[in-house]
């Protein structure tokens, strides 16, 4: 194989790009969402986990408080996440509606001594991102004015309760797992989905439109414009995970071992590149490659996430410094892999 006639294939299909707007648009969208990455975070972690987002919540929020005075009332008035206002139930609802106040609270006038349970009744605006963050400000109240009850109907208590001893809990855990469990290799991985699905149009565009007898017929043969063009796809990975990787340091995000990450990332995108390059040889038609690409792609990925070892995880690991050197021979398997799809390619294109 000649690596002149190679790279000659390699220029043109990165010189063709310019004249594929849906992949300029994929990495014009991309760098996009990445330099607004900080802001895109903390939308997608509210999705992940609303709660991580209270944490970070400083403002002071309006209680509507109906009903009997409580010891409930005493400890959202000594809370500073909470400004609270004494209402009827209709006005405080009311105030809800037209969002005067975040939050209604009713406690009926039920002793903490009586045999009928206390039922306390929160109103909250439904599918609010607010909601979510109110929530977990009150939960820690309510908790409060639970024991409270418990405390004052213990002695009801036939048995003596077991005693749980919990692991403290970690704050900041829902954040720090979505952003360097999820979110860093998705971003890293995506550049390698679009790559495969490049190259199968690239090769199967070369069927479609007959030009492939023009290609052949100069000095380079079928096989170099294979590699030529997986090779072009495969340069593409690196390029754009590293800019990934670049802009979310830029917002804030700090990414530890880029270059190790970054050859896990392309020696797994080659592994995908040439799966798209066989089907594409095999079916020499863009849509039925591209659709067994995709069902195959699923299953795959379905299995790999299966292993404890997984790409995906070893990234994670990398990306916060936690990664052993077990991460090479995780980097070997994956070469390993792309060496025995290679040949498949090499043989495919020999038979032409």
């Amino acid at each position: 194989m000649n690596g002149n006639h190679v790279w000659i294939i390699v220029r043109k299909e990165l010189r063709g790009l310019y004249s594929e707007k849906t992949i300029i648009l994929a990495i014009f969208l991309q760098l996009f969402v990445a330099m607004f990455s900080a802001f895109l975070m903390v939308g997608l972690t509210a999705m992940y986990d609303p709660a991580a987002i209270s944490r970070f919540s400083t403002a002071e929020y309006g209680v509507g408080y109906a009903g009997s005075d409580s010891a409930l009332l005493e400890y959202l008035e000594e809370s500073p996440d909470f400004r609270v206002y004494r209402m009827d139930l209709s006005e405080a609802v009311a105030s809800l509606k037209e969002r005067k106040v975040s939050a209604v609270l009713y406690v009926p006038d039920t002793p903490p001594q009586s045999d009928d349970p206390v039922k306390v009744t929160l109103y909250l605006i439904q599918n609010d991102l607010q909601t979510a963050v109110i929530e977990t400000k009150l939960r820690d109240v309510l908790v409060k004015f639970e024991d409270d009850l418990r405390a004052a109907r213990a002695d009801r208590l036939d048995t003596r309760p077991a005693e749980l001893h919990l692991p403290p809990a970690r704050p900041g855990g829902g954040f720090f797992e979505f952003v360097y469990g999820l979110l860093v290799p998705l971003l890293v991985f995506l550049p390698a989905i679009v790559a495969s699905a490049l190259v199968i149009d690239l090769i199967t565009e070369e069927f479609q439109y007959r030009t492939l007898e023009t290609l052949v017929s100069t000095p380079i043969s079928f096989r170099e414009i294979v590699a030529g063009k997986i090779l072009a796809c495969e340069l593409l990975v690196p390029l754009q995970g590293g800019a990934w990787l670049l802009l979310l340091s830029a917002n804030g995000i700090p990414v530890l071992h880029v270059p190790e990450i970054l050859l896990h990332a392309s020696a797994a995108s080659l592994i995908l590149i040439l799966l798209a390059a066989i089907a594409a040889l095999h079916y020499r038609e863009r849509s039925d490659a591209q659709f067994v690409f995709s069902a195959a792609l699923v299953v795959v990925l379905l299995l790999v996430l299966a292993l404890p070892g997984n790409p995906l995880a070893i990234l994670a690991r990398l990306a916060v410094g936690a990664a052993g050197a077990e991460h090479w021979l995780s980097l070997a398997v994956l070469l390993l892999c792309s060496g025995a799809l290679a040949a498949i390619v090499h043989h495919r294109t020999r038979s032409g």
